[in-house]
Parts: C-alpha cells; sequence; structure tokens
C-alpha cells in the first residue's frame, strides 16, 4: 500500500490553474509530480497513432497496462519521440476524455499512478486524484473556474503557439467535456468530501498558490 503521509492532491478540469498550482507545490516542497493528464493525454497519442477504436476493448487494456511514455523533466517521449507539444492539441485532448470514461483503461492506469507515491512526498494532479488514486491523502484540493474564463485561457495560450482558434468552439469543447468527465460512471470528476474547492475564476496565481500552501501549513506538510 502506498505511504499516504505526504500527498497533495490537485484536482479539477482543464484550464483551472491545475497545472500551474502542482508545479509551483513541487518547487516548494521538493515533492515528486503525478501529472496523470499527461498519462492519459498519452495514452490518446498513442490511440490516435495506432488508429485504435474505442470499441476496441484488448487493443485500448494492451496499450495502457503498456503505455511506453517516460515523463524526462518537461518532456514527454513516446516510444522515444518526443510528443509534448502533440499531447497539447484539442484533438488528444478530447480522445483523452474519451479513453479516461472506459472502466478498464482506468483500472490498467491506476497501479502506475499509484507507484509515483515515494518520499519525501507526492504532489497528484488529475482529475480523480483524491476520489479514486489517493483517496487518504492529507491535503486535496479542488480546482474550479468558470468555462468562459478558461476558453479564454486556452485561446490565449493556442494563439501564444501561433494557432488560429475559434473561442466559442473552444468553450463549447470545454463544456461537452466537462459533461463527459462529471457524468461517466467510472471515476467522475467531482471533489472528494474533505477537499478545499478553490474558484480560481477571479484569483490570480499568487492567491491560489498561498491558499494552496496555506493548506501544506496547516496539515504539517510544510513548515
Amino acid at each position: 500500500m502506498e505511504t499516504t503521509e505526504a500527498i497533495v492532491t490537485v484536482d479539477g478540469p482543464s484550464g483551472v490553474g491545475k497545472g500551474t498550482l502542482a508545479q509551483y507545490l513541487c518547487c516548494k516542497t521538493g515533492f515528486h509530480l503525478l501529472d496523470s493528464g499527461a498519462i492519459y493525454r498519452s495514452l490518446a497519442y498513442g490511440v490516435l497513432d495506432q488508429d485504435l477504436a474505442l470499441d476496441n476493448l484488448p487493443g485500448l487494456v494492451e496499450l495502457a497496462e503498456n503505455l511506453p511514455v517516460e515523463f524526462i523533466e518537461t518532456s514527454i517521449l513516446y516510444q522515444g519521440q518526443d510528443i509534448t507539444a502533440k499531447v497539447r492539441t484539442e484533438e488528444v485532448a478530447a480522445m483523452a476524455s474519451k479513453v479516461a470514461a472506459i472502466p478498464e483503461v482506468r483500472a490498467a492506469l491506476l497501479k502506475r499512478q499509484k507507484d509515483y507515491a515515494q518520499p519525501p512526498g507526492l504532489i497528484a494532479d488529475g482529475r480523480d486524484m483524491g476520489t479514486v488514486v489517493f483517496p487518504n491523502a492529507p491535503v486535496k484540493l479542488f480546482l474550479t473556474a468558470s468555462a468562459e474564463e478558461r476558453a479564454k485561457r486556452r485561446v490565449k495560450q493556442l494563439k501564444n503557439q501561433g494557432v488560429d482558434v475559434n473561442i466559442r468552439q473552444i468553450t463549447q469543447d470545454i463544456m461537452e467535456r466537462d459533461e463527459r468527465d462529471r457524468t461517466r460512471k467510472t471515476s467522475p470528476l467531482v471533489p472528494a468530501d474533505d477537499a478545499l474547492e478553490i474558484d480560481t475564476t477571479d484569483l490570480s496565481i499568487d492567491e491560489v498558490c498561498k491558499l494552496a500552501m496555506d493548506q501544506l501549513w496547516k496539515h504539517g506538510l510544510i513548515k
């Protein structure tokens, strides 16, 4: 059984600032980082690359169990190929949401995620970290933000990458993905009963980080 003494879960939908907060907490604590979203996006990339059908359950499970992905600092390598930029596309994100709704796929990736819990501690970024993967974590955070604000952030990010996008379409995609994640039968996107919910819509990054650090201090994970 994994140790849960020093685990912080950071859950919530895309675009709420989970990744930024998780990176900040890792820098402040020296804990390891689990970016579960990157694992699911890497799986989605593999599904698209192999042209696997979503009803090909044996193929999906086999790929999940033997996912040829490595995380080297900020880079994601799939079969040795750098796919860091490729997994950030809307196509991969949409596929990740679809494969994540398949119970057998989630089960296949569960142990891989639990294995990240090693000393001195772990910051786990995802959608079901506090409810399923690390239900006994002492600190659980659940970030939210309005779909409109998250769409603005996503559009700004894509435009900075030179990608021309339609904010209405991005907003619609976000709302559809949220609905799919919230209503799936296995590990739906919901806050843990004991999670601190933080609405980041009108908060600065510094304000969100302070609220999170206060929780770590309150639970004795930092001094």
